[in-house]
This record gives C-alpha cells, sequence and structure tokens, in this order.
C-alpha cells in the first residue's frame, strides 16, 4: 500500500490523535518542527512522547504549550544552551509524568518491536539503580550457560513515528542518511508521518548510494513536502538557527515569557 501524500504539516497533524505514543527522535536527527507547531495549534493533549533515545525542542515546546501527558526518554534538553526549561517546570509542578530510561533501554524496547517480540534482553543497565525504579523491567536468570542475570526491556511500540527528512520521492520512500533511529521508529511504529523538504522523480530506492538510508514507503503512512519543517533546528549538514535558539531558551526560562514566544511563533 503506497503512502499517502497530502497537502501540508497541519493535514499531517491531524492524524496524531489526543493520547498518542508519540516518538520524536533528538534535535540534530529530523525535529518535526513545523508538525508539532501545528499540534498545538489543534490543541494536542495527553500526548506520550518517547524519545529516541532523547527529547529537545520540540518536546519542550509540547510540554509548555500543555500537550503532553507522559514522556519516556533517556535525556531531554537543548544541547549547548543547557536545560529544557518548560520540562523542567512541568515535572517540578507534577504536570507530567517521567518515566526514566537509557539510550541503550529505549533502542532495545523498539527493537523488539521492530522485531515483532514482547521484550528483547540487555546488560548494561544491570547494577543501576534504574532498574529498582522500573517496575516494568524483569531481571531474570540467564537460561543459557553462564546462567547469569539479564534485563528483559518489554517492547515499545509508537502509535506514531513522526519525523522531518531531507527528500523523499514520490513513491513515499524517504532519504534519512546515517540517521538509523529513524529507521528503527518507522519500523516500529503503526504510523509513521514525515515532512520532507522536497520530493524528487525517480525512486531513492534505485539509487545504490542513497537506498541504503532511505525508510521504504512500505514504512510510510503519510508525507508532506514542508520546506523548513525543522527550523531553526538542524538538519542534515544544514546548521541550526543559533540565535532562533538562543531567543528561545531565554524566553522560557518564566511561563510568561514562554507564553509570548509561542504566540509570535504559532502566528508566524
Amino acid at each position: 500500500m503506497e503512502p499517502d501524500r497530502v497537502a501540508d504539516a497541519a493535514a499531517l497533524a491531524a492524524r496524531i490523535p489526543d493520547g498518542a505514543l508519540l516518538a520524536l527522535a533528538p534535535d540534530y536527527a529530523g525535529a518535526p518542527m513545523a508538525v508539532v507547531r501545528e499540534l498545538v495549534r489543534r490543541g494536542a493533549r495527553d500526548l506520550r512522547l518517547c524519545g529516541v533515545p532523547q527529547l529537545g525542542l520540540p518536546a519542550d515546546i509540547l510540554i509548555g504549550a500543555g500537550c503532553v501527558a507522559v514522556i519516556e526518554t533517556a535525556a531531554i534538553g537543548l544541547g549547548e544552551l543547557g536545560i529544557a526549561p518548560c520540562f523542567e517546570r512541568a515535572r517540578r509542578a507534577g504536570r507530567i509524568t517521567v518515566v526514566d530510561s537509557t539510550c541503550p533501554a529505549i533502542h532495545s524496547a523498539l527493537q523488539a518491536a521492530e522485531k515483532g517480540v514482547p521484550f528483547l534482553p540487555l546488560r548494561g543497565v544491570l547494577g543501576s539503580d534504574l532498574v529498582a525504579a522500573r517496575p516494568d523491567w524483569k531481571v531474570i536468570d540467564n537460561p543459557f550457560p553462564p546462567h547469569d542475570p539479564i534485563l528483559l526491556v518489554p517492547a515499545i511500540r509508537p502509535d506514531v513515528a513522526l519525523l522531518h527528512a531531507p527528500v523523499a520521492d514520490r513513491d513515499g520512500n524517504v532519504w534519512i542518511g546515517v540517521r538509523r533511529e529513524l529507521m528503527l521508529m518507522a519500523h516500529a511504529a503503526r504510523t509513521t508521518l514525515v515532512s520532507v523538504e522536497r520530493i524528487v522523480e525517480g525512486s531513492l530506492l534505485a539509487d545504490p548510494l542513497r537506498a541504503p538510508g532511505t525508510i521504504p514507503g512500505l514504512y510510510v503512512t503519510a508525507y508532506a513536502q514542508v520546506r523548513g519543517g525543522a527550523a531553526p533546528t538542524a538538519l542534515w549538514g544544514e546548521a541550526a538557527d543559533l540565535g532562533a535558539l538562543e531567543t528561545y531558551a531565554r524566553a522560557a526560562e518564566s511561563e510568561r515569557g514562554f507564553e509570548a514566544w509561542l504566540e509570535a511563533w504559532l502566528a508566524a
């Protein structure tokens, strides 16, 4: 079944229901900023965000706008600009639930969903305080020699994987280059929604240089051309707009400042 080509970011956002488990990649790997703006405009509520494996600016905006109920992530922040201020306020006020995880645990959980199995084993987290904080994780004896303890991490199957990419073709194949976390998201999720900078003729899968870094249209539910859809974050060799990010970080230090920034951003 071919993916749907839709008109714009708003059409993609309309396919994300309230309460959805939404997988987002880090800001350097295709942040879907234009679609996030449309989610805020719509007044989305009770979203559950999964960082693959961490969250950044899109998550902080959604949290500040009151769109998020739960996050599961290895980290959340604004990179060199420090903490994610809306997240920090919401966490302190108890407005969101935070499920602590680690990069390997999230990748393993998504790989389990990708493979259609209920869990995957993992060793690296054993011995940390995090295991006690996650009752859904199970430690068992390895059934094979040397019968040592091993951690079982349950599968994470997102309702929606949402990303922005540089290019798609008219068959809905999406080039992501070396950002393999985006391929994993698409494989694991029930629905994959993609905004792209441009749509090209011909098949990306027919290009031997691009095919290995291309999500086949089989795993894409809908896509739309949205120029500048990741701005002000970075996108595949294009630098982030540091000035715009610094403006956000300063404004979002206070709730009133964030609200003023958000009003201007939604009006843009």
